[in-house]
This record gives C-alpha cells, structure tokens and sequence, in this order.
C-alpha cells in the first residue's frame, strides 16, 4: 500500500486555563470541561495521535515511520532525528491565562528528561477583544535582579505584553520568558517535547486537585536567556496564492498560505513531510485526483514521498510546516 494524505484523531488535554472555543470555533468533538490544547499530529508518548482516514487507521505516527522510514519523514529527517518525529502540532485555548514559564533548550532538555528541547511558535487566531501574550522582557534584566522580581512578585512589571489580533505571529525560541493571555486562541507548532519550566502562576489552585501547581524556580533559572530583544513579533507578507516565509529556524520552518483560487505546490525539494494547518475558511487538498477537505482548525500531513498537490478554495488561510 502506499503513503497518501493524512489526518489524524486529535488528543484533548485538560488544563486549569482551558476553555471551550475549541468545541465552540473549531468543531473539536469533546466532553470534558477546561480543555485547552487540542493535540493535532503527535508522537509524544502516551499522547500519540492515530491516523483517522484512508487504509492506515488506526496506525500511529510511529507505527507509519516504523515501517516507511525515509518515505514518511524525508531522508534527512529521518538521520538527523534518528527516525523520531520532531514535531508536535496543537491548537491552544486560553480562557484563563496561562502561567509565566520557559522552556529549556535541547542540552538542558536532553539531560534532564530524554527529551527534545521546546522552540516554537505562535500564529493567533480569532480571540478576545483586548486578548494579549507576554514575551520576553522589556528592559535589561539579569539573574540577581529577575530573582528579586521574583521574590517580590514583581516580575511582570520588567516582562512585554502585547495586545493580540488574528493573524499575529511570535517565534519563542528556548529560553524566552512567555505567558500565553486570557482569551487567546492560537495555532502552536513545537518541537516534540512537553517540558514546560513553571516561573509563576498567580498562586491559583487547579479546581480539579485543590492544589496550587508545582513551580520549578530552580530549573528554570539555568534555562533563561536574559538577553534583551529589539523585536518579538514576525513580520510577514500575506500576498495570496504563494507561500510567504513566516519562520525559518534549525527546528521548522512555516509558511503563510493565503489561497484564493488554485496554489500548485512542488514539493520535491523539501525532502520532509509537510503540514498544513487550516487557521481560517476551508480548502480542498487535491494529490492523484483525490480530494481531502480542510477546514478551519484541521491538520493534514503528507508524508515526503508526496511531492505534487494543490490547494483549491474560495478563501483560506492555512500554515505549511516542515523541515
């Protein structure tokens, strides 16, 4: 049998900020209450995602590079992740804000965990009036000063808050301080890890335990870039039917499709699976005469031995990830 389009089961996480736009806006089919992150294609252990359509099933990602290799990841991909997938696609809803927090590199990552580090970005989609993320600090802050803040309770007085609209995009490589804020809804592509390094989290209890939330003060100090940024928003074309460069980093690399009418895309060149997240509208993803949908708040990825498709729709906006 061969490789064709797929998508996948998502793999609901409750968290003590979550809320439900993501059954309201994106359709997600759920029960639970408080779920935040909708967990589009993953390999993470006990959170991997399954194949939902075509004669794959059933199969998961590691199940399907198991046995395709090269042809699922790319040949590069493949050696230099030695055969792991690297990524972790989500959907994200914040009723509540999230904590302020880091993630630590692929060093710190590996030794600490057996586990990639966390770059990633963030694509907003429709969200609150007024609705804002912290990144990054806003004056020179070093480690003595940062744990005066945080003894004081004053870190949030150094950090930058920005006030977010649909369509923003915020590259947080490691070690950047960031909180995502109440009533953001966001697109989230990451490096394969769940390590999250807790800095504050408004001394809130989780309604669930009755407990405050662990923090990790400590660890999270060594993961910290103090250095000063002059911008943390990416700037980006949006000029339609081609694809516009949003990030180009050693982790992914993302593109901003804006598809009215036909988008041929030659993928021969990539030597990587791509994904395409649909953040607005729907499409249609033709390969070898077969039509597979996407709507807003869907994910389809085509493994690397598929190289020529097209995207068909009336009006779309979609995010093309790869390696």
């Amino acid at each position: 049998m061969k490789l064709y389009p797929l998508k996948f089961k998502p793999v609901f996480h409750y968290r003590i900020w979550g809320g439900d736009q993501l059954k309201t806006s994106l359709n997600k089919e759920y029960d639970q209450e408080s779920i935040g992150e909708s967990w589009e294609i993953s390999a993470v252990p006990d959170s991997e995602t399954v194949v939902a359509n075509g004669d794959y099933a059933g199969a998961t990602i590691n199940n399907l590079i198991e046995r395709f290799k090269e042809a699922f990841l790319g040949k590069s991909v493949y050696d230099k992740f030695n055969g792991e997938f690297p990524l972790l696609i989500k959907f994200i809803d914040a009723k509540k804000p999230l904590s302020i927090q880091v993630h630590p590199n692929n060093e710190i990552a590996r030794e600490r965990h057996g586990s990639f580090g966390k770059n990633e970005m963030w694509y907003i989609m429709p969200s609150y009036k007024d609705a804002t993320i912290t990144v990054g600090f806003k004056e020179e802050v070093d480690k003595d000063s940062y744990q005066k803040h945080l003894k004081n309770h004053t870190l949030t007085d150094v950090l930058n808050e920005f006030k977010v609209k649909a369509g923003d995009a915020f590259y947080i490589p490691t070690g950047r301080i960031h909180a995502i804020g109440a009533g953001v809804m966001l697109a989230e592509i990451q490096q394969s890890s769940d390590v999250t390094y807790r800095i504050y989290d408004y001394d809130r209890k989780d309604v669930r335990t009755g407990k405050t939330r662990e923090l990790h003060t400590d660890l999270a100090l060594d993961a910290i870039d103090f250095n000063l940024q002059t911008q943390y928003h990416t700037d980006y074309s949006r000029k339609k039917n081609q694809p516009n460069k949003l990030i180009d980093s050693p982790y992914f690399k993302t593109n901003f499709l804006k598809i009215k009418g036909t988008l041929e895309r030659d993928l021969s060149e990539i030597n990587s699976f791509t994904i395409y997240m649909c953040v607005k509208g729907s499409a249609t993803l033709i390969y070898k005469e077969e039509n597979y949908s996407l709507v807003q708040g869907e994910c389809i990825l085509l493994p690397a031995g598929i190289n020529l498709v097209t995207l068909d729709s009336i009006d779309a906006q979609c995010i093309e990830v790869y390696l």
